[in-house]
């Protein structure tokens, strides 16, 4: 029965209403498979197009040769009916009839949350999605999310840092690396984790089935957290599909004004709860935090009197150096040095000059 869905969710792709409801009239893909053209396409007859497509597709459709070709890349495929098949996915709406995946498959079992938010985000949103990650996967927590630029690609970084789990659903074929500039996470995500589409290999990215993917990134989840958003973006379509799903959606607050951060405070001002840290996260999702790891983690950073001042002032933001001076009242030349000691022992970063932020 494997080979029939994979035909299907082959030849349906961006269509898993059409490809549900055909399966559902004919009761298997097997059915499907066996129709005569008349019957296929009077069975939905608003979509003879795509179904004289499907039709055709079976004149040059060879079985063997398919799976050949995913064994060579490394590709298996998984059906909606196969037990490995992610649990969370199955009572979605529209669920895929089958997922196509390179590395593992999410562990129903372990708790998982989505992290998605603006390609272009800014330095706060880079540290914000590295923060909540990193103490995620610390804490056994798998992270979703679609390996963009920006903060999708950060939240997988912030994974890797922690050895933890952290699995990316792509736009098209799992063979496809997009973008270009996250090979590295690609890579990475093969080794430690893994890539997931219900594309088959070689479909680029197309821009209608970035919702498609959106979705199914929520339904890997059991919490969706957004971290920057302009009001239209790809992540709040991603916050309709969670509650739509029935998951728990999450947004960090942002500065009044500041275009990236609109879509986050639409959301909160609409209910969604409010990420403030990711020990409050994990509270909300009952995961009990690894104390002894924080208390480490706490007792590290003991400075003196005037760095513990330059430090606290700090912050995920970007802040200059004028700002600094202003709030600790220490002299220009000493805060200078207080930050180059603070930046080489790794408490802080200078993002760009004489900015800087908690590390």
């Amino acid at each position: 029965m494997e080979q029939y869905w994979h035909w299907l969710c082959s030849n349906l792709v961006g269509n898993p209403g059409l490809l549900n409801g055909l399966v559902r009239k004919f009761r298997t893909p097997e059915a499907v498979f066996s129709q005569k053209k008349k019957e296929l396409l009077d069975s939905f007859p608003n979509c003879r197009v795509l179904l004289t497509r499907l039709w055709e597709s079976k004149q040059s459709w060879d079985f063997e040769r398919e799976a050949e070709k995913m064994k060579r890349k490394g590709i298996s495929f998984l059906s909606c009916e196969h037990p490995d098949f992610p649990a969370r996915l199955r009572n979605i709406p529209d669920r895929p009839g089958g997922i196509f995946r390179k590395g593992r498959l999410p562990v129903d079992e372990c708790p998982s949350v989505a992290i998605v938010g603006a390609r272009e985000c800014s330095v706060y949103g880079r540290n914000l999605a590295l923060w909540f990650s990193e103490e995620l996967a610390a804490n056994g927590v798998q992270i979703v999310s679609g390996m963009a630029r920006g903060v999708d690609g950060y939240s997988h970084r912030g994974a890797f840092k922690r050895q933890g789990q952290t699995f990316a659903v792509l736009g098209g074929g799992v063979d496809v690396c997009y973008p270009e500039e996250n090979r590295d996470i690609y890579e990475g995500l093969i080794k430690e984790g893994g890539i997931l589409s219900e594309s088959p290999p070689g479909i680029p990215p197309m821009r209608h089935l970035f919702p498609l993917r959106n979705r199914l990134i929520s339904g890997l989840s059991d919490a969706v957290l957004i971290i920057e958003a302009k009001e239209k973006s790809g992540s709040l379509i991603t916050a309709d599909f969670a509650l739509e799903q029935g998951r728990d959606v999450y947004a960090v607050p942002g500065r009044l004004g500041d275009t990236l951060s609109s879509g986050c405070n639409s959301l909160i001002r609409q209910g969604a709860g409010l990420a403030l840290s990711p020990e409050k996260l994990l509270e909300e999702l009952h995961v009990l935090p690894n104390i002894n790891r924080r208390k480490e983690q706490k007792n590290k950073i003991s400075l003196e009197t005037s760095e513990n001042l330059v430090y606290s002032c700090l912050s995920f933001q970007a802040k200059n150096l004028e700002e600094i001076c202003c709030q600790t009242e220490l002299p220009l030349v000493e805060v200078l040095h207080i930050l180059t000691s603070l930046e080489l022992r790794g408490y802080i970063k200078e993002v760009y000059k004489n900015y800087y932020t908690r590390a």
